[in-house]
């Protein structure tokens, strides 16, 4: 059985790498007994995908990693067991039984994110919020929104406007920033984005907020930004019609904890 799990990333374990939480996985799976399916070969591993890294220094409330078992397993055993290995700021959230052809897997699913980028505490001057709204109005009416965009093999001007879905100026108020994953660092002025992933055109939300910045005339410090991923989606509609859904529930309910 391969099953989709759906885990928080939050407080200082947004300092460790996408590597880093691989390994972590695998110890925590092993530590829970999981019946884990093996690769076959010379050097077997666990039989696990992950649906899009995040970046060392952002937060998320939706990751995911597919995982397959050898043996069936009630899908709130499972996320039971693996609670039960985590450390705080992991914790898995939902487990959902998913197909197994290589079209149902996280990694190939991914079509969108969406973000919550707030700015930490006297690192920018920022226009009053009706201002941001008026520029950011201008901003997404305009033409195009050009910028270079590196590669891991290549750099090139691009576009990315028709990568950006919604952006909008939203102001945190107290509930918010006592639960917000950055905690009293954060400004209450923050963007929502909703932005395209996945391998083709996939658009980080600090090159956006860059370009707004130039756009709207203000200076963004290094390491100003606080961003965190609230979920990731695919795409059940059209590309001129999208329905995004999370991955979680791309295919069935899944059981939460």
């Amino acid at each position: 059985m391969r099953v989709r799990i759906k885990f928080t990333k939050t407080g200082c374990l947004k300092f460790i790498g996408h590597l880093d939480v691989m390994r972590f996985f695998q110890k925590a799976i092993r530590r829970a007994e999981l019946p884990v399916s093996l690769s076959e070969g010379f050097s077997p591993h666990m039989l696990m995908s992950f649906a899009a890294p995040l970046g060392v220094g952002k937060t998320s409330s939706g990751e995911y990693f597919d995982l397959d078992l050898k043996e069936e397993i009630p899908e709130s055993e499972i996320l039971e067991r693996l609670n039960a290995q985590m450390v705080p700021g992991m914790h898995a959230e939902s487990c959902v039984r998913i197909g197994i052809t290589k079209a149902e897997k996280c990694m190939t699913l991914v079509n969108a994110a969406d973000y919550t980028v707030s700015f930490r505490k006297d690192s920018v001057r920022l226009p009053d919020p009706e201002q941001l709204r008026e520029k950011l109005k201008a901003f997404l009416s305009g033409p195009s929104v050009i910028v270079l965009r590196k590669t891991k093999r290549s750099e090139a001007e691009t576009d990315i406007l028709p990568w950006i879905y919604e952006m909008n100026v939203t102001e945190l108020d107290d509930r918010t920033l006592a639960e917000h994953p950055q905690g009293t660092d954060a400004e209450r002025t923050a963007f929502h984005m909703l932005l395209s992933a996945g391998s083709v055109s996939n658009l980080k939300p600090e090159l956006v907020m860059s370009a707004f910045a130039g756009f709207a005339g203000f200076d963004l410090a290094e390491h100003s930004l606080l961003i965190h991923r609230n979920d990731i989606y695919t795409n059940i509609g059209t590309e001129e019609n999208r329905k995004l859904v999370p991955l979680d529930r791309a295919s069935s309910k899944p059981v939460s904890r």
